[in-house]
């Protein structure tokens, strides 16, 4: 037990230093946020009235700001404004540590959450909160609202610790179609769901990116697969594209139109050892041969994952196209600057 206590804590050591080497940090969002008990929908709206709402500092448990008992629904909010000399940055939330749930909007979309609301609760109270933004939802030089919609369980509640405050992410690559966001799941394994429409009562919503576990799949250990749909526009016929993946764990098969476009490591459970230990930390990048995307027509993206170890899924972004002439000038940059 003691050792598997140090090995967590070197594995959370080196997940803060990755983290610190990725981001620079903007503006904190510590201090003062409206706060409200209770659960309405309409709380994310950006025209929503909030002035007669209470005031709660963040991070702090709400018990310790005079909500001492409560377990159950509430909702923060705030405005902020976002300069337009950050304009060309990739820009990531940065909430924390939340108990135990979690849901997060963005000038009224949402853009992530962690854990699983009731009836089929599912803590996430030890996961670090990182939210990107998508950048056509980011109102430059004006108010921007973010709304967090929480649920505790039990004991303390709501923005509890953590830096809360938005990043930018210091060598960004920057799709020209972003698919972060809500994807279709369903655990277990068969290739012909590379040709599933999704529809079906097996797939369920999932946060893209974001690990598994944090959202409702705690203790899945082997296959799972992901179904995204997209309408290709005039972007496309620009150059050819890369299909990003960001970072998978542990293994993967990513599928476009049910036309397999590439993998990192073997799927067989007879391969695993020599193949997930270093895989997890690569950056999925496929490019997609010509004439499998129609333009203007809905295509559709399958990833088939396979995790052995801790945490597993599309863990971390970006996630969709670049044009390959953009994709090779981001590797050469980073060369040169390093």
């Amino acid at each position: 037990m003691r050792k598997l206590k140090i090995l967590l804590s070197l594995i959370l050591l080196i997940s803060f230093s990755l983290t610190s080497q990725k981001y620079r940090s903007l503006i904190s969002l510590n201090g003062k946020w409206k706060f409200s008990l209770g659960d309405m929908p309409q709380w994310n709206a950006i025209d929503f009235d909030d002035s007669d709402w209470d005031q709660i500092y963040v991070p702090s448990s709400w018990e310790m700001q005079g909500f001492n008992g409560y377990n159950g629904y509430a909702w923060y909010r705030k405005q902020i404004t976002i300069p337009s000399s950050i304009k060309n940055n990739v820009l990531v939330l940065e909430l924390g540590y939340i108990d135990d749930v979690d849901e997060v909007f963005f000038n009224g979309k949402r853009i992530g959450g962690s854990g699983q609301f009731p009836p089929n609760f599912s803590t996430a109270y030890k996961a670090r909160r990182l939210y990107a933004i998508p950048e056509n939802l980011i109102n430059y030089e004006g108010d921007n609202l973010i709304a967090i919609r929480v649920y505790d369980d039990r004991m303390e509640g709501g923005i509890i610790r953590g830096d809360v405050r938005l990043l930018a992410e210091k060598v960004p690559l920057k799709t020209f179609l972003n698919l972060q966001g809500e994807w279709n799941f369903r655990t277990g394994d068969n290739i012909n769901w590379r040709f599933d429409t999704g529809e079906e009562a097996e797939w369920h919503k999932i946060y893209v990116p974001g690990t598994w576990e944090d959202q409702g799949y705690k203790h899945l250990d082997g296959y799972a697969w992901y179904q995204k749909t997209f309408i290709a526009d005039d972007d496309f016929n620009k150059d050819r594209v890369v299909l990003l993946m960001g970072k998978v764990d542990d293994l993967d098969e990513v599928f476009v139109n049910g036309v397999k476009i590439g993998q990192t490591g073997f799927m067989e459970p007879e391969n695993r050892q020599a193949e997930y230990n270093l895989a997890y930390q690569q950056l999925r990048a496929y490019l997609v041969p010509d004439g499998i995307i129609e333009i203007g027509k809905k295509n559709t993206i399958h990833v088939r994952v396979s995790d052995f170890y801790l945490e597993g899924g599309i863990i971390e972004g970006p996630v969709g196209f670049i044009l390959q002439n953009d994709y090779i000038s981001y590797w050469r940059n980073k060369k040169k600057n390093k």
